[in-house]
């Protein structure tokens, strides 16, 4: 018969026995404050008590604010709670260009600026900023979806940088490259 025990980790253990010393002096826990509560209030003027889901809660256990919490969730809520929604997905933009477009469209362009909720967008040709501006509704539905409705409102695409046939100090208008020079 060969049945897994899972054996709590060793943090768990230890933040237990410290909860238990502390409540054997007589100190109260902190209860996390229902949902309708800001977490800027004051958590000791909570009288109701919530179960805590997540991390650091067993079954029936009842959670705390002061509880561990998983990375994520405290990253998650520490963005909510400042209001970082917006910078945070600007980063996102640049940062997960590739995955949000595909590889084949992140080869060939690159994210250079996003401001005021316009990307622009560079391409190493006119074909690839053709094809690019004909997918542009639909790379906006991609963007509405993963990173939030009003965080991309307009992606700007741009050609390749002609080179410059300007010589010198002065220059005649409308006399670009020709076929022959001479």
């Amino acid at each position: 018969m060969n049945e897994e025990v899972e054996l709590p980790d060793a943090a768990t253990v230890l933040f237990n026995r410290f909860r238990k010393a502390a409540e054997d002096r007589g100190q109260q826990r902190l209860r996390r404050p229902p949902k309708n509560v800001s977490l800027n209030s004051d958590p000791r003027n909570v009288s109701q008590s919530a179960p805590r889901e997540g991390a650091g809660a067993a079954a029936g256990q009842q959670g705390d604010l002061r509880d561990p919490k998983l990375l994520g969730e405290a990253l998650q809520t520490l963005v909510r709670t400042r209001g970082w929604k917006a910078p945070v997905a600007v980063g996102s933009v640049i940062s997960r260009w590739d995955q949000l477009v595909g590889e084949a469209i992140a080869q060939h362009c690159r994210p250079e600026t996003f401001e005021d909720g316009t990307v622009v967008v560079g391409c190493d040709s006119t074909a690839w900023a053709t094809n690019l501006k004909l997918m542009k509704p639909k790379i906006l539905d991609v963007f509405e979806k993963e990173l939030g409705q009003g965080i991309v409102t307009e992606i700007e695409i741009r050609g390749p940088q002609a080179p410059s046939w300007k010589k010198g100090r002065y220059s005649v208008r409308g006399r670009g490259p020709r076929d022959t020079y001479g």
